[in-house]
């Protein structure tokens, strides 16, 4: 019985038990990882050694993410982000200095929280595909603006439907920055390597009905966590006030963000586009050398969660692959499902699901699903366009729903700035039921009609 497959039961009784009970993450996929070694009969010692095996896998996400923290961090020490915010909270008329609501009238109440709305989301979009710095802008834009969401009583739940909404779908539907690695490295290759025919334009218009479900979801969230919402001030500073920010500082920074940018479209780096942009900082006077340390220092201790989750989720990720679990459940689908595209789509996906919500990423899900599910799919009769949505989408539902996403994990760090915003809580539970539920019925739906 597939109760008793390794996959399943350290996903979901050992790894989504322990999340729930607000366990750390990172306990959660090692403890995870070990059962499942377990239960697909290997002995303590070889559970071990297989998941500390797979660790090296997450280690170039990791120092990604730590060079893009330390580029945060000095974007952030530097003022520029709290110079932007001040302006914003000074065009917008909002008191944030001692958390009592604006007097401007419910129009332009209204009117202000659109145009906070409306920036997140398009950082977050920007974020992955014009300037990639990935999900490094959330610790310069979001701490700034928690007194802001306090004075306007705004349910931070909604905040993170929008940044977890902006960050996949950008890289879901647009060909540019982590949507061109998304799209053409990873979703083409291993649709092509696994044998099936499909180009750029019919995979990315195939993935726009997964895409309009995500967006029937986030609609559904402004009117679920619309309503206000009271957090205690224990972050208190007034953004009207702006902070000691020259002239010379904000153009430097300015051509940080530009030789970021441009490093990441010419050379596709990540890593050397945040170092980049750190040296411009550093070297033009806008991070002092005495600073330099503690800066970088901050970066990496803010990015340090996300960092060990992405390393304890590729060691994850590698205890579900050679446990011999997936090409079980790849193989009862094949034998019950072969007479019914309703129900094989909804298997596939579901699988695929339980395998990205435990390794917490698309990217990494797509290149395992893709093996079984290509061949499999053909089979069934399934299209490639509804392939490539059950492919996709397998991955996609597990980055918008999974404790070990940095999807879900870079919209708590920085909501979480005062103490006042939970993982799974206040990020986790929103994302899944008005991001992943809709896009998971979207593309089943999808997937059959195609």
């Amino acid at each position: 019985m597939l109760i008793f497959n390794p996959v399943v039961v350290s996903i979901a009784l050992v790894y989504l038990i322990i999340c729930v009970l607000r366990m750390n993450v990172v306990i959660a996929l090692t403890t995870g990882a070990i059962v499942c070694g377990l239960v697909s009969g290997a002995s303590f010692e070889s559970a071990v050694s297989s998941f500390s095996e797979g660790l090296g896998g997450g280690a170039k996400i990791a120092l990604s993410y730590a060079i893009l923290g330390a580029f945060a961090s000095a974007l952030a020490h530097s003022g520029f982000s709290s110079f932007l915010m001040a302006r914003m909270v000074r065009l917008l008329d909002i008191n944030s200095s001692k958390g009592e609501e604006h007097t401007a009238g419910v129009g332009r109440d209204r009117q202000a929280k659109f145009v906070i709305f409306f920036a997140i989301g398009a950082m977050a979009i920007a974020c992955k595909n014009i300037i990639p710095v990935h999900i490094a802008f959330i610790p310069i834009l979001i701490p700034p603006m928690i007194g802001v969401f306090n004075a306007m009583q705004i349910d931070r739940r909604l905040i993170a439907c929008i940044i977890t909404f902006g960050v996949i779908v950008a890289y879901m539907i647009f060909p540019m920055g982590f949507g061109e690695i998304f799209l053409e490295n990873i979703m083409l290759y291993y649709l092509h390597a696994n044998g099936m025919d499909i180009s750029m334009r019919d995979l990315i218009h195939a993935l726009l009905y997964p895409a309009l479900g995500m967006l029937v979801g986030l609609s559904l969230a402004f009117v679920r966590y619309g309503k206000p919402r009271y957090y205690k001030n224990t972050m208190v500073k007034s953004l009207k006030k702006e902070a000691a920010f020259s002239r010379k500082d904000f153009i430097v920074s300015c051509l940080a963000i530009v030789a970021a940018l441009v490093t990441q479209l010419l050379v596709r780096a990540i890593i050397l586009s945040a170092l980049l942009g750190f040296f411009f900082l550093s070297l033009g006077g806008v991070i002092r050398k005495k600073d330099s340390d503690d800066v970088v220092a901050g970066g990496f201790k803010m990015m340090a969660l996300i960092s060990f989750t992405m390393i304890a989720a590729a060691g994850f990720g590698r205890s579900l692959r050679i446990s011999g679990g997936i090409d079980e459940i790849v193989n009862w689908l094949s034998v019950h499902m072969l007479n019914s595209k309703i129900l094989a789509s909804f298997s596939m996906l579901f699988v695929g699901f339980l395998i990205s919500v435990g390794i917490g990423s698309s990217f990494s899900t797509v290149p395992i699903v893709a093996a079984v599910y290509v061949p499999l799919g053909l089979k069934l009769g399934f299209s490639p366009a509804a392939i490539a949505i059950i492919v996709a989408v397998s991955g996609i539902t597990g980055d918008a729903g999974s404790p070990a996403s940095d999807s879900t994990l870079g919209p708590t760090m920085g909501l979480n700035a005062d103490c006042q915003h939970s993982l799974v809580r206040d990020t986790v539970i929103p994302t899944f039921l008005h991001l992943t539920i809709p896009t998971f019925l979207f593309g089943w739906i999808a997937s059959v009609l195609l």
